[in-house]
């Protein structure tokens, strides 16, 4: 690979980054979950939410991954509709007790 095309690939994984880091902020976590002591730690793929579910069990918190619900999204934003269509997860955790 050429410098420039290295340069051109670090730039697309930084731009689809900064997307998917406003995008996440975008989609509101559940206030059920926030009200019930959960914190939305992260959203995640299915493969990459299982992973964190065993491990966050594996440190000792209870862990869970809900769907993405289109009633989570902002109106327009046509990233966070694709999050809920790829079936994404938010992932929440809480201290146990």
């Amino acid at each position: 690979m050429t410098d420039e095309g290295a340069e051109d690939t670090l730039a697309s994984i930084v731009c689809m980054e900064a997307h998917r880091a406003v995008s996440e902020a975008a989609i509101r976590p559940d206030p059920a979950r926030l009200a019930d002591g959960w914190e939305r730690r992260f959203i995640a793929d299915a493969g990459r939410a299982r992973e964190a579910v065993e491990l966050y069990g594996e440190l000792g918190y209870e862990v869970v991954a809900d769907d993405v619900r289109p009633g989570d999204l902002p109106e327009g934003c046509e990233a966070c509709q694709l999050v809920a269509a790829l079936r994404f997860k938010s992932i929440y955790t809480r201290r146990p007790g």
